[in-house]
This record gives C-alpha cells, sequence and structure tokens, in this order.
C-alpha cells in the first residue's frame, strides 16, 4: 500500500473510514488502520478538523508579521513557541523575507486584535516590530474553494 496515497485520501476528506479507504487504495483495513496509526504517533497526522466558510463567522482574522531577534543556539524557536502558545494564535510559522514569523490570530472584534498585538505581542523580549493585515474575504482555505461561480463567461476579446 502506497501511505502517501492515504495521506492524500486523508487531506481531501478525513471522515473516509478506513473500509473505504481501503477499498480505494486496495488494500487491507487492517493495513489501513495500521498506516493511520502509525501517522499520529510518529506526528505525521496531529489532528483532524473540519474546514469552514469563515466568512460567513463575525470574526476577525489577522495576519501578523513579526520581526524578533534569533536567540543564540536556538534561533527563532524559543520566541515562536512562546508565541504559539497563546490562545488567540491559530497557526505560527518561521518565513523568509522581510520579516522572521507569520501568524495567523482570530478574535471577535478588532480592538482586541489590538490588545493583543499591543499587549501581548509586542511587549515580548526579542520582539522587534510587526506588521498586521486583516482577512477581508475568503476564496480558498486548506485547497478548497470557498465561493464557486457557476455562471463562469468567456472574456470578451477586441482587437
Amino acid at each position: 500500500m502506497n501511505t502517501e496515497n492515504l495521506l492524500k485520501l486523508l487531506k481531501e476528506d478525513a471522515r473516509l473510514s478506513d473500509e473505504q479507504l481501503a477499498n480505494r487504495l486496495g488494500a487491507t483495513v487492517s493495513d489501513v488502520e495500521a498506516a493511520r496509526k502509525k501517522f499520529e504517533q510518529d506526528g505525521r497526522i496531529i489532528g483532524y478538523q473540519t474546514i469552514t466558510n469563515d466568512d460567513n463567522e463575525s470574526r476577525v482574522a489577522a495576519f501578523i508579521e513579526v520581526r524578533c531577534t534569533p536567540e543564540r543556539g536556538g534561533g527563532f524557536n524559543k520566541i515562536a513557541t512562546r508565541i504559539a502558545r497563546f490562545d488567540e494564535v491559530k497557526s505560527c510559522y518561521l518565513i523568509s523575507g522581510g520579516y522572521d514569523l507569520l501568524i495567523l490570530m482570530e478574535s471577535r472584534t478588532l480592538p482586541a486584535v489590538a490588545r493583543f498585538v499591543s499587549e501581548k505581542l509586542s511587549s515580548l523580549d526579542g520582539v522587534i516590530s510587526t506588521s498586521t493585515h486583516f482577512r477581508l474575504k475568503t476564496y480558498k482555505k486548506d485547497g478548497l474553494l470557498t465561493e464557486c461561480e457557476n455562471n463562469i463567461e468567456r472574456l470578451i476579446i477586441t482587437p
């Protein structure tokens, strides 16, 4: 059984039963169960989630770029781990470019985002600066289109 195909199927629809996965992969149920358990134990699968269309929720999503000072012997790991532990932080990434970290956070209001940035994030030792951007609309999330136009029109071409 190709375990990469198992991961691909689970990414597309984590609700598939082991029996359904085995049928699609041409494998036995016990092989699928064993592979899934191994992925969970070695950390390749860290959870199962439902993907929602966040535009229908009254939550504010902010993408925060963070410039910080790397620590000797640990680089950005310590500060990134500290930031990732905040409940408001949904995702935290080490990135290339003008900033070091990219944080996705969600909150109920814009003032709550402002308080998080000014009171919690910016006050951390090692944080040099931040730049905050807000989600206005989501077109695609985790590989899925959130809004499909059924009426796709061809563009008019003029000479």
